[in-house]
């Protein structure tokens, strides 16, 4: 059957200890509370979840022990982007071995590329694929804003639907009404505080990194989303923009985020807050910032 994926996929964040090794136990604690929060997958080693950053030892190790713990109750995704094209392979058939459902794929990042150099990258790829894969327009960080036409491309090489990180609505809204007519290649939103939008103009889901700490709030959204209940949408919205003026606005890096979301974690004891380098976590200050902050949420 094929894998059709909507609601909320939480991009995991990756527990890790103060010597960098990986946090079995902070794994396990972050996908039972994310399971019982209700998300309808999980999505591994991406931006969030710091994988551009692991050595590929503990990318694999990351993709055993979550498909271990998570046991086929959700679907688990595992992003295999990386500068090198056989290394991509790589981790692709470690997740297949460890029982993960798709992979995702974002162009290779550090050197820029164009529109063609990426429809042949993936014309090489996904033949090669062991698992079905979706895309991830993440063009911040890949130095390519994918078009509609490598979109329509990826889905005739067998992608099964789309993570659209840009941030453009414009764009997002172009992708859903291209491919309004295919049920089966699903829109999933990266930028959550877009999630009930995504919803009402026919969109499917949202990889939602608030989703770490607080995945009921996102799952009830979709729900509400999903039954055009405005009410509590508009409710919801509230909670989700506190989100963003206080967990997210702490810092002054880019990277606030991210580490905003392993902070919170941290305060809740579902793991440490530690990062793999060159990020680092926040000092006491902010620290104690993000705890007060979850005191209110």
């Amino acid at each position: 059957m094929k894998l059709v994926l909507k609601g909320i996929i939480p991009p995991m964040i990756t527990p890790l200890t103060a010597d960098g090794n990986l946090d079995i136990d902070g794994v396990q604690r972050l996908i039972e509370h994310l399971i019982s929060g209700g998300v309808h997958g999980i999505f591994l080693l991406g931006t969030n979840g710091e994988g551009p950053s692991l050595t590929y030892e503990l990318r694999k190790e990351l993709i055993s022990y979550s498909c271990k713990f998570v046991a086929g109750r959700i679907p688990v995704l595992v992003g295999i982007t990386d500068t090198s094209f056989l290394g991509s392979l790589d981790i692709a058939e470690h997740a297949k071995k460890a029982g993960a459902d798709a992979v995702v794929v974002a162009p290779p990042y550090y050197f820029p590329i164009s529109e063609n150099e990426m429809i042949e990258y993936l014309e090489c790829l996904a033949p090669k694929l062991p698992l079905p894969f979706m895309m991830y327009n993440m063009p911040s960080c890949t130095k390519i804003h994918l078009t509609i036409k490598t979109v329509k491309r990826a889905k005739e090489l067998g992608a099964i639907g789309i993570k659209d990180s840009s941030g453009d609505m414009g764009y997002l809204n172009s992708l859903i009404e291209e491919f309004k007519d295919s049920p089966d290649f699903p829109i999933i939103v990266g930028t959550e505080s877009f999630l009930s939008e995504t919803i009402r103009k026919g969109g499917h889901g949202a990889v939602a990194g608030g989703a770490n700490f607080v995945p009921g709030l996102f799952v009830d959204l979709y729900n509400a989303s999903v039954q055009n209940n405005h009410l509590v949408i508009d409710e919801l919205n509230k909670k989700v923009k506190y989100i963003y003026d206080t967990i997210y606005s702490v810092g002054k890096y880019e990277s606030r985020v991210t580490k905003g979301i392993k902070s919170a974690l941290s305060v809740m004891d579902i793991c440490e807050d530690h990062m793999a380098l060159p990020l680092r976590r926040f000092e006491n200050g902010d620290r104690e910032k993000i705890k007060s902050y979850m005191n209110e949420i």
